[in-house]
């Protein structure tokens, strides 16, 4: 008495979204891929090409910075080796990629 009948009503077939419709679905996914590319990956990739030129370019003589922050110059370099002269007399043999830093000419003398 107080209850309408409820009747099933049918609703109009929805449109088919097409290409637009997945565009703009996927659009905000591709575009913080993008983003994260220049900002992350991009940056890295440069930075490894950069480090990877200084490694190869290690000459007798270059003052450097090892990744445990030793300072010395080098007295020998092999394929994946340096030879690090840290003290008049005293030399250590490090990894070449612990190298991080190549410094200027006549650092070592201002320390």
């Amino acid at each position: 008495m107080f209850i309408s009948n409820a009747y099933a009503q049918t609703t109009a077939a929805a449109p088919e979204a097409g290409l637009m419709g997945n565009l703009t679905t996927f659009l905000p996914l591709i575009l913080m891929f993008v983003v994260m590319y220049f900002l992350m990956i991009r940056p890295q990739q440069k930075r490894q090409k950069e480090l990877k030129a200084m490694m190869d370019a290690l000459a007798k003589g270059d003052e450097v910075v090892t990744a445990g922050g030793i300072v010395g110059k080098v007295s020998k370099v092999s394929d994946t080796y340096v030879t690090l002269e840290v003290a008049p007399g005293t030399e250590v043999a490090v990894q070449k990629n612990a190298i991080t830093t190549l410094l200027p000419k006549g650092t070592l003398k201002s320390l």
